[in-house]
C-alpha cells in the first residue's frame, strides 16, 4: 500500500525523488477516478462508470477486468492509449489532506515514500523552494483538485436524482465473459422519467456527466482488443515492431489541464 509523506521545505529541504517510470505504479489498477474536465478527452477510448467512495460516487474510467491487471499498460510501463487519465499523471507526488488536519479541506503536496531519497534523485526544492518541476506538478494537482470538487458536486446531483443504479459490467474476453463488479451507471429510463424541475435541476455538469456515462458504454471493445494485444503480448516470441501503431502512443504525459488544446 502507498504510503504518502507530506513535504515540508525544512525537514526535506536536502532531500531529492526519483521520478516516476511510465506508468508502472498503475499496474494493478482497474480503474482511474475521472474528472469533468478531461471528459470529452476520455470518452473515445474509455468505457466510464461510478463507484462508491466514502459514502459517496466518484466516476471512474475502467482499465481491466482481471484483478491487478491493468489493460492499458504494456509491461514496460508505457501507456496503450492516446489519452492518459489526469488523476495517474502527477506521481509520485498528490495533493492530500495531511493527517490530523485542522480542516479537512486544507490540502498539502505529498509524495510516495518509496520516491523519496536522502541524496541523489531529483531535487526537491532550491533556496526553500520548490524546483520547477515540482511547482509545476503542484499547480497541476490543485487544477486537478478544483475539477475534482466540480465533479463530485455534479455526482451528488446524480445521486440525489436517483438515477444512478447498480451495474455489472459484462466484457467479451476471448471465448468467455467477464463480469466486472462494484460498478454503477445511471439509469437511462430513470434520467427520461424525472420530473421536470429536477430534470431542470441537473443541467449543466451533472446531465454531462450522466450522458457521458451512458455514451462510453460504447466503448467495452476496447476493453476486449487491449486483451486481445496482451494475450498476443505474452505468447508472442517477438513483440510487435511499433505497439504505438495499435493504439496510439499517449500525447497527454504532460502536467498539461487545458483540454481544450
Amino acid at each position: 500500500m502507498t504510503q504518502w509523506i507530506p513535504l515540508s521545505r525544512t525537514a526535506h529541504a536536502e532531500h531529492g525523488y526519483t521520478p516516476r517510470e511510465g506508468y508502472r505504479h498503475a499496474a494493478g489498477q482497474l480503474i482511474a477516478p475521472v474528472m469533468l474536465a478531461e471528459l470529452a478527452k476520455l470518452l473515445p477510448h474509455y468505457v466510464l462508470g461510478f463507484i462508491a467512495r466514502d459514502d459517496a460516487f466518484i466516476p471512474v474510467a475502467v482499465l481491466g477486468v482481471e484483478k491487478d491487471h491493468n489493460l492499458y499498460l504494456h509491461s514496460d510501463g508505457r501507456w496503450l492509449g492516446k489519452y492518459v487519465p489526469a488523476a495517474l499523471r502527477g506521481y509520485p507526488f498528490v495533493l492530500a489532506t495531511p493527517p490530523h488536519a485542522a480542516n479537512p479541506g486544507d490540502k498539502t503536496l505529498g509524495i510516495d515514500k518509496e520516491h523519496l531519497v536522502e541524496a541523489g534523485g531529483q531535487p526537491l526544492f532550491e533556496h526553500g523552494e520548490p524546483t520547477q518541476p515540482v511547482a509545476d506538478t503542484l499547480a497541476f494537482l490543485t487544477q486537478c483538485e478544483h475539477s475534482r470538487v466540480a465533479t463530485q458536486a455534479a455526482c451528488q446531483a446524480l445521486e440525489n436524482a436517483g438515477v444512478l443504479v447498480p451495474w455489472k459490467l459484462i466484457v467479451p474476453i476471448g471465448e468467455s465473459h467477464q463480469q466486472v463488479n462494484g460498478l454503477y451507471r445511471v439509469d437511462e429510463q430513470a434520467l427520461n422519467a424525472l420530473s421536470v424541475h429536477t430534470f431542470t435541476t441537473l443541467q449543466g455538469a451533472p446531465m454531462t456527466l450522466a450522458y457521458a456515462q451512458l455514451f462510453s458504454t460504447h466503448q467495452t471493445e476496447q476493453l476486449t482488443q487491449r486483451a486481445k494485444l496482451h494475450e498476443t503480448l505474452a505468447t508472442a516470441h517477438t513483440p510487435p515492431e511499433d505497439l504505438d501503431t495499435i493504439f496510439g502512443n499517449a500525447d497527454d504525459d504532460e502536467l498539461l489541464f487545458d483540454f481544450d488544446q
